[in-house]
């Protein structure tokens, strides 16, 4: 398990988005992930090509996710 931190997908609201799980709350709540888990990015310009991405990923497009 890796410690996601704000900035990481993992704590952005694009993650998973469309895809809403209890594992995503856990998540969310917990501020660990799996590195191995992979979810779709939902970030607007990333939705053509499917995007998948681990928690601990991240880019120029994060937005905080709403609390669990």
């Amino acid at each position: 398990m890796q410690a996601i931190h704000e900035g990481q997908c993992g704590a952005c609201g694009h993650f998973g988005e469309h895809h809403k799980s209890d594992v995503l709350v856990t998540i969310l709540s917990t501020k660990k992930a799996d590195e191995s888990f992979l979810e779709d990015c939902g970030l607007p310009k990333n939705a053509a090509i499917h995007l998948k991405v681990s928690p601990i990923s991240g880019c120029d497009g994060f937005v905080p996710a709403a609390s669990a």
